[in-house]
């Protein structure tokens, strides 16, 4: 039900992906208002013993919609923009899992905000079955946000990122614990402004803060804060022997 419910506004958000045509303006009000009605159903399915004003947590959300419309509409300009082989906006925002994924992240997350119970974790779920990328709604991420490709892109719970940042594929923003008494501390890292993490990165730690503009290459296993401006490269040195020896490289940085 919460998975139907999410395409069907997914049409909404992402006109492209709209799967029905309104003949006028009350045939679109009234599928708004069905909506409503069905996630304060789905709300009170999910919570039945907590003492939710689920209608009221419907209405909440549902008054963000054009929030939340116009948030996805630069992540697909952003995603249209980083990728060289987009033919166009429609292509991206048809078929890129990167916008389902992002898409659910920002009704979930929006869903998390307002205190609803289990539906966001639900939403994050079927993005993950959906498209291989794993964004808990807890998560704070920024405007303009760009996943390229995106299996394998885990971003945990306290992880921060800020405004026009690209992932790429197998991406983990993760913690270096995992004991049940850190539930409450920051465990995930930040990733400023402007930055780009490639292929296979590893960023832990909820100490760990990637400045703004820097780069993490592709493989990069990373445990601590680099500074604005900062490239960071994984690569393997081989000696005289024949003996490779991994090395992380840090340049740049303001």
């Amino acid at each position: 039900m919460v998975a139907a419910w999410f395409d069907e506004l997914l049409g909404l958000v992402v006109p492209e992906r709209a799967e029905r045509r309104y003949g006028d303006e009350g045939e679109l009000a009234a599928h708004f208002a069905d909506l409503r009605v069905r996630l304060a159903k789905l709300i009170s399915v999910a919570a039945p013993h907590e003492g939710i004003d689920a209608a009221g947590c419907a209405e909440r959300f549902m008054a963000g919609v054009p929030e939340l419309h116009a948030h996805i509409d630069e992540d697909v300009r952003a995603i249209e923009a980083g990728d060289p082989a987009a033919v166009s906006r429609s292509e991206v925002a048809r078929t890129y899992p990167g916008v389902f994924a992002i898409a659910a992240y920002r009704v979930a997350h929006a869903l998390h905000v307002l205190d609803v119970p289990l539906v966001p974790r639900i939403l994050s779920t079927y993005a993950h079955g959906a498209t291989g990328i794993d964004i808990h709604p807890a998560a704070r991420i920024g405007r303009s946000f760009c996943i390229d490709h995106g299996t394998g892109v885990v971003i945990g719970a306290t992880s921060v990122i800020g405004d026009r940042v690209k992932l790429y594929q197998g991406v983990t923003l993760g913690g270096l614990s995992v004991r049940k008494q850190d539930a409450a501390v920051k465990r995930h890292p930040t990733i400023e402004d402007d930055v780009v993490v490639y292929a296979g990165a590893t960023i832990l730690g909820g100490d760990t803060v990637i400045g703004r503009g820097s780069v993490v290459g592709g493989n990069v296993w990373l445990t601590r804060s680099v500074p604005p401006g900062t490239r960071v490269t994984y690569r393997v040195a081989v000696d005289s022997e024949g003996v490779g020896t991994e090395v992380i490289s840090v340049s740049g940085g303001a």
